[in-house]
């Protein structure tokens, strides 16, 4: 049985990998889907000692250590997905030890040369005015990214709630996130370029074109 595809999403925060990643589940239906940043929050409301941690770091808009996103990603894949399905990893790999755990996780499940690492390019400007202006709908925790027609929205436009700013939009948070961008995730872009294995997409462009690009370089 050919092994299904497999996709890794990388980019600065407001990059749009949750909306292409939405798109491509639509597209290939048998996706599991994986956000490092949903496993965080998750985990930051359980009440346990590292939770109270998680919490703490985020709301500062910091990373928690190393080790922890990989053991949080690889235990989802390794209870949940079924030899059927393919990978759809959001928000992950965000350092360069976390690309070569995850490389030998996906050769450990023969996955590796039938997955695309997916850079989603944008300049710092632009992910620091997107962050800063994009909503989150009270009602059903929708995010509504500030790109395109979405900037005219003044309620949800699936169930009518209300819009928010998400509270770790700070400005502060902002600038921390992306600071660790270009301090740790601009290495574990750096190691899947010397392997060739990155496909670059211009991710300022509108959400269909952007999508369109993925389709293109997927073939």
């Amino acid at each position: 049985m050919n092994k299904p595809l497999n996709f890794i999403l990388i980019g600065r925060s407001g990059s749009g990998k949750g909306t292409q990643a939405k798109l491509l589940m639509k597209h290939f239906g048998n996706l599991f889907y994986i956000s490092t940043g949903d496993l965080f929050r998750n985990l930051s409301k359980t009440g346990s000692d590292t939770a109270k941690r998680v919490e703490k770091i985020l709301k500062a808009g910091g990373l928690p250590f190393d080790d922890l996103a990989t053991t949080l990603w690889m235990y989802e894949i390794a209870h949940k997905v079924k030899e059927d399905q393919g990978i759809l990893l959001d928000g992950a790999p965000r350092r360069s030890n976390e690309a070569k755990n995850l490389d030998g996780f996906l050769e450990f499940l023969e996955r590796k040369e039938s997955t695309f690492n997916l850079l989603f390019d944008i300049s710092r400007e632009e992910a620091f005015n997107r962050l800063s202006k994009r909503r989150i709908c009270e009602k059903c925790g929708r995010l509504i990214p500030w790109v395109g027609e979405f900037k005219e929205l003044k309620v949800c436009d699936k169930c009518g709630g209300k819009l928010f700013t998400r509270p770790d939009d700070t400005p502060e948070a902002i600038k921390s996130r992306l600071d660790f961008y270009d301090e740790k995730v601009a290495k574990a872009v750096e190691y899947y370029e010397t392997q060739n294995r990155l496909i670059r997409i211009n991710g300022e462009q509108s959400i269909e074109n952007v999508y369109n690009d993925i389709l293109k370089e997927i073939k």
